[in-house]
């Protein structure tokens, strides 16, 4: 499955403990990630990370694109509520992208935690009967 992750700036480091923690289930998955957040994961957990342009100067728009290809299973998005900056990546349009296809998505840890305990136990794949049927 197509995993996305994006964190703010002041989330990356809780993003990085994230992946090192779920990392055997996350090494099971092709990984995407706007840039920086992808530099840090791949440096911290050396799963190969499929990399967008930082999320402020395009990367969140890539991502908007593959959940609208319906190419994208499921996204993690650590972002921080009370400190919305023009220089992070835009948190709502990616979420209502999400929830126009039917992505799950996680904007904390807690629904995180319980998205990849699912996806490690094979919860999520009736997204692969979504991709393969293109029912949107």
């Amino acid at each position: 499955m197509n995993i996305g992750m994006i964190a703010h700036n002041s989330k990356k480091t809780l993003m990085e403990d994230f992946s090192i923690a779920y990392k055997g289930i996350l090494s099971r998955h092709d990984i995407y990630a706007t840039g920086t957040t992808g530099r840090r994961i791949e440096e911290a957990t050396n799963l190969k990370i499929h990399k967008f342009l930082p999320g402020a100067i395009g990367g969140d728009k890539q991502f908007v694109e593959m959940i609208e290809r319906n190419a994208m299973d499921m996204v993690i998005l650590f972002y921080n509520p009370s400190m919305i900056d023009p220089k992070e990546p835009d948190v709502s349009k990616i979420i209502m992208a999400c929830d126009r296809n039917n992505i799950p998505v996680a904007s904390n840890i807690a629904t995180a935690e319980l998205l990849v305990l699912g996806l490690g136990r094979g919860d999520l794949d009736w997204r692969l009967t979504m991709q393969s049927s293109d029912i949107v």
